[in-house]
């Protein structure tokens, strides 16, 4: 077995882990302790990554799931699964800084992408990547999603989403095949 997978439990979010959640993603994108791990955004983004709004309308949502990572009873991860039709949409994507860089993220994923076929039987996997972030879109090609060149804007000007730090950024469409 992945030593990175030993000790971890799946399951879906609730109104209790709200605060953990945001805890946990905010660590591991904004802030200096951000900087521990590698998935970090300090340096093209301050202000907040999400809220306690913006978590629990995932979870409230029917068409969405946010998987909860736990080991030893601490949630160590997290990722949203959306249902959109033929495919679902992955985002929301975090793992505590401390953790990273042991193979965790790519169980993670590995998991999200079972759970999506089996629940919904879509054919594929969606996200969005600030185009910017050479490392991690090149982190997701290694486990199979491919570039689109399909960019959306970056919602400059609405603070829920952080403040940008560079006037170039936009979010480009990653997708994987999940036959």
């Amino acid at each position: 077995m992945d030593t990175a997978a030993t000790g971890l439990t799946f399951r879906d979010a609730t109104d209790a882990d709200v605060d953990a959640l945001v805890a946990l993603i905010e660590s591991a994108y904004r802030g200096d302790a951000s900087r521990a791990g590698w998935t970090t955004e300090a340096d093209i983004l301050e202000g907040q990554r999400t809220d306690p709004e913006g978590v629990r309308a995932v979870i409230k949502s029917p068409d969405s799931r946010l998987l909860t990572v736990e080991r030893a009873g601490t949630v160590v991860a997290c990722c949203q699964l959306e249902h959109r039709g033929d495919h679902a949409y992955f985002g929301m994507f975090a793992v505590s800084p401390a953790l990273q860089g042991g193979g965790l993220g790519k169980v993670i994923i590995g998991e999200a992408e079972r759970a999506a076929r089996e629940a919904w039987g879509v054919a594929a996997m969606h996200m969005t990547v600030i185009s910017v972030r050479n490392d991690l879109i090149a982190w997701y090609e290694r486990r199979g999603y491919r570039r689109t060149g399909e960019m959306t804007p970056f919602p400059y000007g609405d603070e829920r989403f952080g403040l940008p730090q560079r006037d170039d950024l936009e979010f480009e469409l990653l997708v994987k095949p999940l036959a």
